[in-house]
């Protein structure tokens, strides 16, 4: 065959005809929603070969057989306590008793029809927002540990913060604590099993979340990643938020700079509702590390939904809090639509804090209808990326926004990875969920709702000091920026669903 211009041509149709037939049979094969259907079949087809690499390792989605396993533990604890818990809030009426605003019951109600997120009354809860303060609280409690440690993080490093916590583990581990450890293996990148290993010696158990494939090189997997949290000790105290194991969530990290972040920690039940979630989560990865899962039924059979008395409920440290989980296992989208909710309930003010912002278009509306609606809706968001093109797609979607009468203002005294949400003095989130398509249906995340005054004016107060150190973006911002980062930002925009 002579390769003239016309074969070489005709050769190059053919081929792209073929990676635009394997682009569709990829992607439709999967069930997926529009948006991010749409947002890789540009990928496959702009970037041919390039783009199947880039979906081999962020576009695969968990197996049938992972996700059977998970339904199945979030179904015993269902069956087990959902009956049992509407039953008694409509015998003793304990939402109108705890939770004093209309609208605020009608959340409960709404997490607790979607997503069985049981209420849990008697929680005192201490807030923090500097990693060096939750850390040094966090490591005296597991130094105080009598039964049992459970620990479940997105990122456990294996530098100073992480030798230190490990520390604390392994002298729980020696002196007769359970400790169980749950990390990520991509968040944790650099973290190798033997790290672990003296804990193991111990008595101790560490595994990394299902979603790690058993050989990183062969099936590599971006997505579907264990966002979550979590620390659980002696059935009684939990940790929930933001902040991971790691040095540079101390501020040590030149790149970042300080570290701003929110993390709460609470003494009472919602501990031990963390405590199924955790079981759960662990129960599901002891499928392929064939360590022993822990007994659930000891676990639900030890809880009881405690009825508040009239002194509880005019004691500050009194927080009613549901513990809402969400992830690629179902498709209830129980902290989206526990963001849209609370959003939608707002009468006064709505404040936000988000290292991501690329709202799914329902929560993006939210926003901006509450703004219209006199609402005083502000969001802020990082000075600087840790991702360029998902601070881009923030970017433009922070314009988007002012263009629409929401306040967004970008946090300059190092980078702020909050995730939090608080409303009209009673309404709160905190947890791991970012705002953004990846938090609401690629990872696996869980928030802390709560319904208390003293909560809501700490969160509140926090949010009015860090304006302080944060700069309000306006029309005229944005139009100073150069086509090139204009551009960047729209082509951005078309990779939301997948970022």
């Amino acid at each position: 065959m002579v390769w003239t211009w016309d074969v070489i041509r005709r050769v190059i149709e053919v081929l792209w005809l073929i990676n635009i037939g394997f682009a569709i049979w990829t992607v439709f094969r999967s069930r997926r929603d529009i948006a991010s259907t749409w947002a890789w079949l540009l990928v496959l087809t702009v970037f041919p070969v390039v783009g199947f690499i880039i979906y081999l390792i962020f576009g695969r989605q968990l197996s049938q057989d992972d996700i059977f396993t998970m339904r199945a533990e979030d179904q015993r604890v269902q069956e087990h306590f959902l009956k049992k818990q509407h039953r008694l809030i409509n015998k003793h009426r304990l939402l109108p008793a705890a939770v004093k605003h209309t609208k605020d019951r009608m959340m409960v109600q709404a997490l607790l029809n979607n997503s069985e997120s049981l209420i849990t009354f008697d929680n005192q809860v201490e807030l923090f927002t500097d990693g060096h303060v939750k850390f040094a609280h966090l490591i005296d409690d597991l130094n105080h540990a009598q039964s049992m440690i459970s620990l479940e993080y997105y990122t456990f490093y294996d530098d100073g913060l992480g030798k230190r916590v490990l520390q604390a583990l392994e002298k729980a581990a020696s002196r007769g604590v359970k400790v169980r450890v749950l990390y990520d293996a991509s968040g944790s990148r650099g973290t190798k099993p033997s790290f672990f290993a003296h804990l193991r010696e111990l008595g101790g158990d560490a595994q990394p979340f299902v979603s790690a494939p058993a050989h990183w090189f062969m099936t590599p997997r971006m997505n579907y990643h264990l966002h979550r949290k979590l620390v659980i000790i002696d059935h009684q105290v939990g940790y929930i938020g933001g902040f991971n194991i790691g040095d540079q969530y101390l501020g040590l990290a030149p790149k970042f700079g300080y570290w701003r972040d929110t993390h709460l920690r609470v003494a009472g039940q919602a501990a031990q509702i963390m405590e199924v979630r955790f079981a759960m989560d662990w129960n599901t990865s002891c499928r392929l590390s064939k360590l022993p899962k822990m007994n659930l039924d000891h676990t639900l059979g030890s809880f009881t939904i405690k009825r508040p008395t009239s002194e509880d409920m005019q004691r500050h440290e009194f927080v009613p809090m549901q513990i809402v989980s969400s992830g690629p296992d179902n498709q209830r989208f129980a902290i989206r639509r526990g963001y849209e909710n609370l959003i939608s309930r707002a009468t006064q003010y709505v404040y936000i804090q988000t290292p991501y912002l690329i709202p799914e278009p329902s929560v993006l509306e939210a926003l901006i209808i509450a703004a219209h609606s006199g609402v005083d809706v502000r969001v802020m968001i990082p000075c600087k990326p840790d991702h360029p093109f998902v601070y881009r797609a923030t970017e433009y979607y922070a314009k988007y926004l002012v263009n629409n009468g929401v306040k967004v203002y970008k946090y300059d005294h190092g980078f702020i990875h909050a995730k939090t949400m608080v409303a009209d003095g009673t309404l709160a989130s905190v947890g791991s969920a970012n705002m953004d398509y990846r938090s609401f249906s690629l990872n696996f995340e869980v928030n802390a709702f709560t319904y208390s005054h003293d909560l809501a004016e700490r969160l509140r107060d926090a949010f009015e000091q860090d304006l302080q150190q944060s700069t309000r973006l306006t029309p005229e911002y944005f139009d100073q920026q150069t086509k090139w980062h204009q551009f960047k930002e729209y082509f951005s925009r078309l990779l939301s669903p997948i970022l």
